[in-house]
């Protein structure tokens, strides 16, 4: 199982970011996905996840701000993150849920 994460970045406190997660060597489709993110000193937590069906998910924080959307045939999760606030800073991780697979990490800072 492998997966690639495109995107990331620095952005101004209020911008957006999108990124997405490629997977291979997995039956995508059939499988939830969810990103997770670990700041600086801090534990990583669940940002957001999706099902094979479709339905969502949200950490308090980013709810109304975030959205988590995935192409099966393009075998991609995306995270459009909208405005950006620098809490959201943090080493940011595709995962597969029922293979606990993580993918590399995307790195997102948000400056002041």
């Amino acid at each position: 199982v492998q997966l690639q994460a495109f995107g990331g970045g620095l952005v101004q406190a209020g911008g957006y970011l999108r990124f997405s997660c490629a997977a291979s060597g997995i039956a995508f489709r059939f499988n939830a996905m969810a990103w997770y993110r670990q700041a600086p000193g801090k534990q990583r937590e669940l940002v957001a996840a999706i099902t094979s069906g479709g339905s969502t998910n949200y950490a308090e924080s980013v709810k109304g701000r975030f959205t988590i959307s995935r192409d099966n045939a393009k075998r991609t999760v995306s995270l459009q993150m909208n405005s950006l606030k620098p809490e959201d800073t943090a080493i940011y991780y595709c995962y597969v849920v029922a293979g606990s697979v993580w993918g590399q990490g995307t790195q997102v800072t948000v400056s002041s």
